[in-house]
């Protein structure tokens, strides 16, 4: 079960993922981080602390976005991850790729 809500600020736009990001929901997410991306196209911040567990396609679809924003010469922040979505970032070497806080 994936459960995604934005809010838009000023300057970015805040977006929640509570639950499991894999295989079976990843189009989800894609789908709802390109219609933010259409609709303004500023900074996204992901707060992952509520995201219990992502897989190989779930970092996939956060690689796509942060290329999109990149075309832009905006950001992707992904913010207070649980110690094991954290763990993933690290073995992977993609928190060296996204900005982590």
């Amino acid at each position: 079960m994936l459960e995604i809500s934005s809010k838009k600020f000023s300057n970015y736009w805040e977006v929640y993922i509570c639950g499991e990001l894999d295989v079976s929901n990843c189009d989800k997410l894609k789908e709802f981080l390109n219609k933010l991306f259409i609709e303004s196209q500023i900074d996204i911040k992901i707060d992952l602390e509520k995201l219990d567990y992502i897989d190989s396609t779930g970092l996939g679809v956060l690689i796509s976005i942060l290329k999109k924003l990149k075309t832009s010469n905006k950001e992707l922040y992904l913010v207070n991850p649980k110690q094991n979505v954290e763990k993933i970032f690290n073995i992977t070497g993609l928190d060296k790729i996204f900005n982590m806080e």
